[in-house]
């Protein structure tokens, strides 16, 4: 596994008002939720990769208003044909 360090000043700790740990799991699952929008990470693996459940991890999308199907349009023309 390989580790990513990202120096953030204290200041934003303060602003956000959170303490380390907190900040770095909203870090960790913000760039889960970028990862699956551009198609990177399935849901599975976005969830996974932040460290929740995938219900969960649903859930928070919903709560962001990203939709949870990730399709693209040939996707959906395949999903809605009656091949």
């Amino acid at each position: 596994m390989h580790i990513l360090t990202i120096p953030y000043p204290d200041e934003l700790l303060f602003f956000a008002g959170k303490t380390p740990a907190e900040m770095e799991d909203e870090l960790r699952f913000l760039l889960a939720v970028k990862l699956f929008e551009m198609k990177r990470l399935s849901l599975g693996k976005a969830a996974e990769f932040c460290g929740l459940g995938k219900l969960r991890f649903m859930f928070e999308l919903g709560r962001l208003k990203i939709p949870v199907i990730n399709l693209d349009e040939d996707q959906i023309a395949d999903e809605l044909s009656d091949g």
